[in-house]
């Protein structure tokens, strides 16, 4: 079930009503009724791969209750150790199996050596990265002594699966959202009038941005080897708009959903492309990963301290790790190197934090430094989503060195076979909807999210925008005729 389908808009209102009248006088109840939700939602998708989602919950939880008994550390990292291989274990059969089996008989073959590749017939749970980074911070946190373990189940598997989160995160963490799924929760019309908002923002992105970006980006990266250099950097650029809209409107709206309910979710972006440096760049984008691994791989290394040496095989470790997270593809390691190499100039010069306010904080404008500051590093973040979009590393070559070619000069191509009405159309939207995305979002860059006007005092020029943007993002959702799926799905 998608955010942005049909049966969810049927799913969601039923699922508000029920937890709001009639379940609201108990939070057990509450909970339960919640827990059952999002279990139906995941099903939707497939029934089938429910019982993950259940063994991870089950395993942690009780990974949880078995160290809390336990005194000697040396059992407490046995039975850390013992969750963290059955929960990489479900993640690893399903996600990389099949990776490292081919790279096997691939690198065997380099030398001559021909190996019969033994592939398993198995389809990517939608989620199953998420769940599973859910599941390993509450027992890691545990481990640490951070907090006691739940004896609740219900509470847990609801903190493991609750449904605006079950897809594609944000990565929740326990000290976060346990605490606030004990306490009862009461109705809140101005929280949920924000939920509300943050939602349609999310869909915008999502249906307007990313759906409408979609069309030409899949023309130019299915046809590159036949594109001019101006074709293939301006659908890199509009691949680089797309997985912001798709992902950041995923995240928009899983928060907006939570507000509904009562919950307030980790922020996951912070409008990234505002960025002066990588460092700031990887402060704003993806956040719940990013500092996941920061506080679960990076800073256990050693982080940021020691020896340059360390730093870094620090940096390229969490990098390449964040890579290898994204897919089981050369390219998507080829991306958390590519961004290691930028991030170390800057972490062994001491530079890494420079930037951690808003850019132009005291004015409505950047000045030339911090303008050219965040093109260039807006330039190294479209490079690398090349390679992020790219099947094979070769492609993302050829894909890189064409751009930099003299028909870089030309006039884009706009006249693919099958570039139709609806394809034309979309371009002309986003020539109007991307500068009003962009001056929106730089003007509300210190709120959470770019819809955040309940600070204008008209409520007719309030409403004028928000039906003007549901109607827009509501005839874009009936053109194109159905719901797409999120990118971020397939991680």
């Amino acid at each position: 079930m998608l955010f942005n389908s049909l049966s969810f808009a049927i799913f969601l209102p039923i699922v508000f009503l029920l937890y709001w009248f009639i379940f609201n006088k108990n939070i057990k109840l509450q909970n339960l009724f919640l827990l059952a939700a999002s279990y139906f939602f995941y099903a939707w998708w497939d029934w089938r791969y429910l019982s993950l989602v259940v063994l991870c919950s089950l395993t942690n939880y009780a990974g949880g209750l078995w160290m809390m008994k336990a005194d000697e550390q040396k059992r407490r990292k046995m039975i850390l150790t013992v969750c963290c291989l059955i929960s990489f274990g479900v993640l690893g059969l399903f996600k990389y199996y099949n990776f490292f089996v081919t790279s096997f008989v691939d690198a065997f073959s380099m030398f001559g050596i021909h190996l019969e590749a033994r592939t398993l017939n198995l389809i990517l749970p939608v989620g199953i990265s998420f769940y599973t980074f859910h599941t390993l911070s509450y027992t890691i946190d545990v481990y640490r002594r951070k907090f006691e373990p739940t004896k609740d189940l219900i509470s847990f598997f609801l903190f493991v699966s609750i449904f605006p989160l079950a897809m594609a995160g944000p990565i929740e963490r326990a000290t976060n959202l346990l605490p606030q799924i004990y306490k009862p929760r009461t109705f809140d019309y101005s929280m949920a009038a924000d939920g509300m908002r943050q939602i349609l923002w999310g869909l915008l992105k999502k249906i307007v941005i990313a759906d409408n970006c979609s069309t030409y980006v899949d023309l130019v990266f299915n046809d590159y080897q036949a594109q001019s250099g101006s074709t293939l950097l301006l659908g890199a650029i509009l691949f680089t708009f797309q997985i912001y809209g798709d992902f950041s409107g995923y995240s928009d709206m899983a928060l907006g959903i939570g507000k509904l309910l009562g919950f307030k979710f980790i922020r996951n972006f912070n409008y990234p492309y505002f960025s002066r440096d990588i460092a700031e760049f990887w402060r704003r984008w993806h956040i719940s990963l990013t500092t996941w691994f920061r506080d679960y791989i990076y800073i256990p290394l050693g982080g940021s301290r020691g020896s340059k040496w360390l730093k870094v095989r620090n940096t390229f470790i969490i990098f390449l790790v964040s890579g290898f997270w994204h897919g089981a593809n050369w390219t998507f390691i080829a991306w958390g190197a590519y961004h290691a190499v930028l991030f170390l100039p800057l972490i062994l010069s001491g530079k890494n934090r420079k930037y951690t306010n808003v850019v132009a904080e005291e004015r409505k404008l950047p000045d030339v430094k911090e303008f050219f500051q965040m093109g260039i590093t807006f330039f190294l973040v479209v490079i690398g989503w090349i390679l992020f979009r790219s099947d094979t590393i070769h492609q993302a070559v050829y894909y890189t060195q064409h751009i930099f070619s003299s028909s870089i000069f030309t006039v884009p191509n706009f006249s693919f076979p099958g570039f139709y009405i609806k394809s034309r159309l979309a371009l002309s939207t986003l020539i109007f909807s991307l500068p009003v995305l962009f001056i929106t979002e730089w003007f509300q860059r210190k709120k959470e999210y770019g819809l955040q006007i309940d600070n204008v005092k008209s409520t007719f020029v309030r409403w004028c925008v928000y039906m003007a943007l549901i109607s827009g993002t509501f005839y874009f959702y009936l053109y194109f005729g159905q719901s797409t799926t999120f990118i971020y799905f397939q991680f």
